[in-house]
């Protein structure tokens, strides 16, 4: 009786707790429609970046690309276009094309294992970390209460590709020699010094340590993350590239000065502003900034296994680049024979363009990484004196720094020109001697100040290497230094016959003994060439 009754007890607890369930079960169901709806009012007025990636903390993608730039083709000349087309877009500040550029030469996909080249990769990922259009606010906010919500992603994405290039940045440079990173900071400045003033004020920002790494605001997540906590590494190399100076971020707020550029006088005087220290660099700075030339004449048109160079995209628009790039045809072609020659792109120097054949033109074109036209257009006549410059020609030197001086082909530069004129001096070039020689007597503030010591030093060393109006100048000068005091009523000492020129000529009508004309018996006493010599 015990045992049933004990079975009773069971089978009402069961039956209670199923009733329970049940009653909770309908309670739920009921509110599963209101739960619903409010969702389906909610969720719309929140936005869409407070959905369950925010929820449970997930971080954003990656951005979006069109299928035409993720290297789809393996194709030598698909290829090829389009790694042209994606340079000119990093060159022009292009946040995408940029980061583009980094993976296509960082070899990540099959297809671009050709293109695979560590320095070219860092220089892209630098210039993406760099570029005020992947950390610039763009994204439009809707303000609701307290706090501000992004009506897009479009921040966010940006965000999560600048913080995977600080990370590919970081094993890129990791792994690479002082060499090689020397490479990658030159390539930046370079690429950088093209883009005129706002290009120039980025270099200041980067070398300014009240900015981040990269020239992005110091609060910046991802240049915070960068510099890592002890939970996390950061990337100390890719923080390593450019080393803060004050100096450096005066000079390159100078240089953006010098472009005309008015906000950058107004950036130029708050860095004043910002330390007595910094304002007393001034004076050093403004005689750094006359003699500062870029670290390349132009971009080094390298090419990685793929055959594909590096050309240089920069920009030639301007009043003055256009100005100066079409008086390249008072320069005769048979310069830039001489470099193509030099390049051994011709076996020997022409004087006509004409003779010049469409296959030897498509071979510098592709050495440079033009579209192969088979006729030189005048950038690539210039690029042809450059490129014969930058491998040693001491002619293409001489030409180059004669083309700075007036302007022909590049815009007016002195100090680029003292540059060329100096190396191609060091090459033993007798005009380049001449030329400084010049720059010396004359003084060019900032470039070249006056030194009448070293200009008469360049003029021996110009004569004695052969050039024939330093060689005249020079016994010019001879001839004013070499001559002794004369006693009143002395004879003019002429010089005797021991070179060329003026030394080896005969006695001329003014030449007779002075004394011929004074009374006394020593008249016609005794002959020329007798005397002081």
């Amino acid at each position: 009786m015990r045992q049933a009754g004990d079975a009773f007890a069971r089978l009402g607890m069961l039956r209670d707790a199923a009733e329970r369930a049940f009653a909770g079960r309908a309670a739920l169901l009921r509110r599963a429609p209101v739960g619903a709806l409010v969702a389906a009012v909610v969720i719309p007025l929140v936005g869409c970046d407070t959905g369950p990636s925010v929820w449970f903390h997930k971080r954003a993608s990656a951005c979006p690309r069109p299928q035409a730039a993720q290297g789809v083709s393996g194709q030598f000349n698909q290829q090829q276009q389009e790694i042209r087309t994606l340079r000119q877009g990093g060159f022009r500040g292009d946040f995408f094309a940029q980061l583009e550029l980094a993976r296509r030469y960082e070899g990540q996909r099959a297809v671009d294992k050709n293109l695979e080249d560590p320095v070219e990769a860092a220089v892209w990922y630098a210039m993406a970390l760099a570029n005020s259009g992947g950390y610039a606010p763009i994204a439009a906010y809707e303000r609701r209460g307290k706090e501000s919500r992004a009506v897009s992603r479009f921040d966010d994405c940006r965000a999560f590709e600048r913080r995977n290039a600080y990370g590919a940045l970081d094993r890129q440079l990791s792994r690479m020699s002082t060499e090689e990173r020397e490479k990658v900071r030159n390539r930046v400045i370079y690429i950088l010094s093209a883009q005129g003033a706002d290009g120039f004020r980025t270099l200041a920002r980067i070398h300014d340590a009240y900015f981040g790494p990269y020239g992005e605001p110091s609060d910046n997540l991802q240049a915070i993350e960068a510099y890592g906590k002890p939970s996390q590494p950061g990337a100390p190399a890719a923080l390593d590239l450019f080393r803060r100076n004050d100096v450096d971020a005066y000079l390159y707020n100078y240089l953006a000065v010098q472009t005309g550029d008015v906000s950058a006088y107004v950036m130029l005087k708050d860095f004043e502003r910002s330390s007595p220290q910094r304002a007393s660099y001034g004076s050093f700075v403004e005689t750094k900034a006359k003699r500062w030339i870029p670290p390349y004449e132009f971009y080094p048109p390298e090419s990685p296994d793929s055959g594909v160079p590096h050309s240089d995209e920069s920009d030639l628009s301007g009043e003055t680049r256009e100005a100066a790039l079409s008086r390249i045809y008072e320069l005769p072609f048979v310069h830039v024979a001489e470099a193509l020659t030099y390049l051994r792109v011709i076996p020997s120097p022409i004087l006509d363009e004409k003779l010049l054949s469409m296959t030897d033109a498509q071979t510098f074109q592709g050495m440079i990484g033009r579209p192969n036209t088979g006729r030189l257009s005048p950038i690539e006549k210039v690029r042809a004196i450059q490129y014969a410059a930058v491998n040693g020609s001491s002619k293409a030197q001489l030409v180059l720094a004669v083309m700075y001086s007036e302007g022909v082909g590049v815009p007016r530069d002195y100090a680029r020109a003292y540059h060329w004129y100096e190396e191609a001096e060091r090459q033993g070039s007798a005009e380049a001697k001449y030329a400084m020689s010049t720059y010396f007597s004359l003084g060019l503030q900032g470039v070249a100040d006056q030194d009448r010591a070293k200009a008469v030093v360049y003029q021996i060393d110009g004569a004695l290497a052969g050039f024939k109006p330093s060689a005249q100048r020079l016994q010019q000068l001879l001839a004013q230094v070499s001559r002794p005091p004369r006693a009143p009523g002395d004879r003019p000492v002429r010089p005797g016959p021991y070179g060329g020129g003026d030394y080896d000529r005969g006695p001329r009508a003014d030449d007779r003994d002075l004394r011929q004309d004074a009374p006394g018996p020593d008249r016609n006493a005794r002959p020329y060439n007798e005397g002081n010599y």
